[in-house]
């Protein structure tokens, strides 16, 4: 984690080698941060923040891939909750958080960038606002 302007940013790895940093909510920071004073990789900055606990080839230092994350993380909780997970994936858990952000009134550009989108267009699959009929500028005119 790094800090910015006062806030705590993950420098996240996205497609195609790019690279950009996410605000990262208090409580998350201060449960990152706790993890980070347990964990044994927390003196580097440049280790990956999530990282298997077990690994049949014997390394842990490299960063979960999205199998894994799917597999050792969305899976436990799902099946946790009673849940099939095969039902739940990583990209629907994205695009509910995105829906919920752009609910919320979050811009669309900001929205872009927190996902890493090169387009906007690819954000508006998730903007789900312009189904509203309560949303509509029609509303938005005084008489």
């Amino acid at each position: 984690m790094q800090e910015r302007r006062g806030i705590k940013h993950l420098r996240v790895h996205g497609k195609g080698g790019k690279i950009r940093f996410v605000p990262v909510h208090p409580h998350s920071s201060q449960r990152i941060s706790e993890y980070l004073e347990r964990s044994e990789h927390a003196a580097k900055s440049d280790n990956a923040l999530f990282r298997p606990v077990k690994n049949p080839s014997g390394t842990l230092e490299k960063a979960l891939t999205g199998h894994g994350i799917y597999k050792d993380v969305v899976g436990k909780y799902a099946r946790s909750l009673g849940l099939d997970p095969s039902a739940v994936c990583v990209h629907g858990l994205r695009a509910t958080a995105a829906t919920n952000a752009l609910d919320h009134e979050a811009d669309i550009a900001k929205v872009q960038e927190w996902l890493g989108h090169a387009s906007i267009s690819t954000t508006r699959l998730y903007d789900r606002r312009k189904s509203k009929p309560e949303d509509s500028p029609t509303f938005k005119v005084n008489y």
